[in-house]
């Protein structure tokens, strides 16, 4: 295993679960490229598992949409597909335009402070360009706003999709970072003034912009 990585077992989940949560996460963040292929005795030997709980976990990624089986190849890290990407990027335009007019309608001053809390720490990632981290944050941001908007069917439509955003950020978080908090300043500020349709149109804006730039970078990825 390289420096940093770490074995699991000892959390209150079973093995194939907790091999899932890890799985999952080095792919959203980029630790498994797309094209990677990921053999079981590999992820075995970097969780410090069997591979029963690796098999069994490649199938619930798969099904998720991060991997590919192939014949005679075995399990692939997808590349994010353009056209999936744009569905998302159109779903993600009505569910966070609505969650930005509700939080701007509904927010508390403690609210806005774990909006400006989040800020400032995608702003310190940026910087010190830890990307994995900018990519996390960005997603929290987006859930956080959600959750203040207090519509709980917004919130149980978006956990799934924030991990395919967070993934598909990653790939373009090196040129798309700086922008990206800009535009959430923007967003915030708007919820900061209790500013609901400015709200709405910085949170179109974002992901309008977003939309452009993961695009543009799928196709130079491929």
């Amino acid at each position: 295993m390289g420096k940093g990585e770490m074995t699991i077992g000892g959390r209150h989940l079973s093995l194939r679960d907790q091999v899932m949560v890890e799985l999952r996460s080095r792919i959203v963040n980029g630790h498994y490229p797309p094209g990677e292929r990921l053999r079981e005795e590999r992820l075995a030997d970097d969780f410090g598992v069997s591979r029963n709980p690796v098999r069994e976990a490649l199938r619930v990624v798969e099904a998720e949409g991060f991997i590919e089986m192939l014949p005679r190849r075995g399990a692939i890290v997808r590349t994010p597909d353009l056209d999936s990407v744009r569905d998302m990027f159109m779903v993600r335009g009505r569910l966070e335009t609505l969650a930005a007019r509700l939080a701007a309608e509904r927010a508390t001053p403690d609210d806005v402070a774990s909006l400006r809390e989040l800020l400032s720490r995608a702003r310190e990632a940026t910087d010190a360009e830890d990307f994995a981290q900018v990519s996390e944050l960005n997603s929290a941001l987006h859930l956080r706003v959600i959750e203040i908007s207090g519509n709980r069917w917004l919130a149980s439509i978006a956990t799934s999709m924030y991990l395919h955003v967070q993934w598909v950020f990653r790939i373009s978080a090196a040129d798309r970072a700086p922008h990206s908090w800009a535009e959430h300043t923007q967003l915030v500020d708007a919820i900061a003034a209790g500013n609901a349709e400015e709200a709405e149109a910085a949170a179109w804006r974002h992901v309008n912009m977003a939309g452009s730039a993961a695009s543009e970078s799928l196709r130079s990825f491929k």
